[in-house]
């Protein structure tokens, strides 16, 4: 029986590396998931961020090692293409949703909406839907609100760092939308909605940007039609991006030979002169083989916090390119 469970465990191969998918619409982050991870026959696969069935967009795929890093993803900044629907509110808050409430818009002026526009620019408060993910008592929010049930959600604090208006007709409102981890577009939109006086729900969404990446994004289609030339594994493989991309944005620090020895066995150890002051960084060995990352304390030192695994160092992901 035990033996079966590790055999079961050990399914799949070794692939290292952060795949940029387009998630169609139609299916869960989690069906999207589960054919890339088949198509590139992966032992170990998860996404950083979830988008509804109705959103499209981009879903960081990390494979193997990168599921290390997918925090840093979590709590990047993320930017959408939003289309609100004016005049009807519906259950869900999006176009999956039955309509609950109708009206009907009036034509607003540009100053109109630039007033409304600005309430929700910055640092705002936000309480979740009830057909968001966050959990209640260890039950996902949308499952409880399935069965009629509605539960007190705390406001929570995010921000907008940009909100800009890229087109206006009397019935939609297109958006796009810079803004913090935590943030539910269904909920901003609401909220602009009932600012607005007219209420909204989200028509369509779309994530072009996740952190770092502002790179061209894969197509599930192309992928499945790659993976079946003779070639198909080499040419999926060559999609993936580095594992160090995902931090790309932190300073990088290149370690001698003694200092990245005892950087890997977890030791704290003297940062090198050429970390000017505390934070995360990228640690690289005299090679420029990507180690993980660190973080420089208040008191000069450096302490390793994610380290990848010896024995996969300078795979053919994982140093596939150097930021340097």
């Amino acid at each position: 029986m035990h033996k079966k469970r590790f055999a079961k465990r050990r399914l799949g191969r070794a692939v290292d590396g952060i795949l940029l998918l387009n998630k169609p619409t139609g299916i869960t982050s989690a069906q999207a998931l589960a054919q890339v991870k088949d198509l590139y026959q992966a032992r170990k696969a998860g996404h950083t961020g979830s988008l509804d069935p109705l959103a499209s967009g981009m879903l960081p795929v990390c494979f193997g090692q990168a599921t290390k890093f997918c925090q840093f993803l979590l709590e990047a900044d993320k930017y959408y293409d939003v289309t609100a629907i004016l005049g009807q509110r519906t259950e869900t808050g999006d176009a999956e949703g039955e309509v609950i409430e109708r009206c009907e818009p009036p034509h607003y002026t540009q100053a109109q909406l630039d007033a409304v526009l600005a309430k929700f620019r910055g640092d705002i408060e936000q309480v979740p839907s009830m057909y968001s993910a966050l959990k209640y008592q260890g039950q996902p929010l949308y499952k409880l609100a399935r069965q009629g049930i509605e539960v007190p959600r705390q406001a929570r604090r995010i921000t907008v760092f940009s909100l800009e208006q890229l087109d206006y007709q009397r019935y939609t409102l297109t958006l796009r939308v810079h803004c913090s981890k935590g943030t539910y577009i269904r909920t901003l939109v609401e909220d602009m909605g009932a600012a607005l006086g007219c209420g909204a729900y989200v028509g369509t969404l779309h994530r072009f940007s996740v952190g770092p990446y502002q790179h061209e994004m894969h197509e599930l289609k192309a992928l499945h039609d790659l993976a079946t030339k003779p070639d198909g594994q080499a040419a999926l493989l060559a999609k993936l991006l580095p594992l160090d991309s995902m931090v790309s944005h932190w300073p990088a620090l290149y370690l001698d030979k003694a200092l990245s020895h005892f950087v890997l066995q977890g030791q704290v150890v003297r940062a090198p002169q050429a970390a000017t002051k505390p934070g995360w960084v990228r640690l690289y060995n005299q090679d420029k083989c990507f180690l993980g990352v660190g973080e420089v304390l208040v008191d000069g030192n450096l302490a390793p916090r994610r380290l990848l695994q010896p024995t996969r160092q300078g795979g053919q992901v994982t140093n596939a390119a150097v930021n340097g």
